[in-house]
């Protein structure tokens, strides 16, 4: 397997596992309110560029690591601020969200000197 179709599974398992553990998250595993809250609806713009990911869109690629920060900051917010269960989650959050951003960068960029 080449280095593209790497950066492109990581990127592709990476924004997959982000979907689930934030409907796990805010569903049962460590939901803000007792029975889950409407904060499970964080996970609708991470479905926006699956698709096209999916099918290693560029364009798709590009706007989706910018998209992503927003999950780390939360990541790094809760972390910082929540106990137990859910810091935990937050930590992992942050580690999908880092592992897709650079996936995703990295694989923009081989693309790019593979058609040059």
């Amino acid at each position: 397997m080449n280095k593209v179709n790497t950066l492109h599974y990581a990127s592709i398992i990476s924004l997959i596992a982000l979907i689930f553990l934030s409907v796990a998250w805010e569903g049962w595993l460590a939901p803000l309110r007792p029975g889950g809250s409407m904060l499970i609806l964080k996970v609708l713009p991470l479905l926006a560029p699956l698709f096209g990911i999916l099918r290693g869109k560029i364009y798709t690629y590009q706007w989706s690591s910018m998209l992503i920060l927003a999950y780390f900051t939360e990541g790094a917010v809760r972390a910082w601020s929540d106990k137990g269960m859910s810091s935990t989650l937050a930590m992992i959050e942050i580690g999908l969200s880092v592992a897709f951003f650079f996936s995703a960068i990295y694989y923009v960029r081989s693309r790019a000197a593979l058609l040059k």
